[in-house]
């Protein structure tokens, strides 16, 4: 299987709830590290892993954010980090696939289902200044869920008249998953910019994106 490593910059994992059981309230996590051991001839061995720094949560709503962090919701000053880990279990359709993912959020580890589409590959440059050092492979992925908050111990709530609820116990999950080939990585020093979180990453960009540390 080849190894590819999450692209931080690009990958993402968006969640809503319903609000006062009439809105959408939507928010992301960002700076998500993993890796991938795919190749599309042996798409059902599949596996990936991965984690979620808990503490960069944003919805768009300073005190919103703050609450979330708290230790009614996710607790980041305890638990930091989110973390999965799965792999692909049954192929649906062309480019369709079911995984099963064991994530841990506040200490609780529950398999969740998700529903993955394979959205390609393609090949880009790799700049540095005005030096294309070479090629790096992406593959992308979109991955769909539902879960219940409180099997994961995020369980804040508030009653509202006439039976309903602050904050929904379904939660909608989107992963957006960009990640690129180790291999081109190591062979045109891209791999740095992902080992030292002190490298500047305005001095190199894939195409006309900015690579990331």
């Amino acid at each position: 299987m080849t190894t590819w490593l999450f692209e931080p910059g690009h990958t993402e994992v968006g969640f809503r709830a319903r609000h006062m059981m009439v809105a959408w309230v939507r928010g992301l996590f960002k700076d998500i590290h993993g890796k991938l051991e795919f190749d599309w001839e042996s798409c059902l061995e599949t596996t990936f892993e991965g984690e979620i720094d808990a503490t960069k949560l944003w919805t768009g709503e300073p005190m919103r954010d703050d609450h979330l962090r708290s230790a009614d919701f996710f607790d980041v000053e305890h638990h930091p980090r989110i973390t999965f880990g799965g792999r692909f279990v049954e192929r649906t359709g062309d480019i369709d696939f079911k995984a099963a993912v064991d994530v841990t959020i506040r200490d609780s580890t529950r398999v969740v289902e998700l529903d993955v589409v394979y959205l390609g590959q393609w090949e880009t440059p790799f700049w540095v200044g005005d030096e294309n050092r070479g090629t790096l492979r992406r593959i992308g992925f979109e991955g769909r869920a539902k879960v219940n908050r409180h099997d994961f111990g995020v369980s804040w709530q508030d009653h509202i008249p006439g039976g309903g609820v602050v904050v929904s116990n379904e939660i909608d999950l989107v992963l957006g998953l960009e990640a690129i080939h180790e291999g081109d990585l190591e062979a045109t020093g891209a791999i740095e910019y992902y080992r030292s979180v002190a490298q500047e990453p305005s001095t190199a960009r894939a195409g006309t994106s900015e690579v990331p540390s």
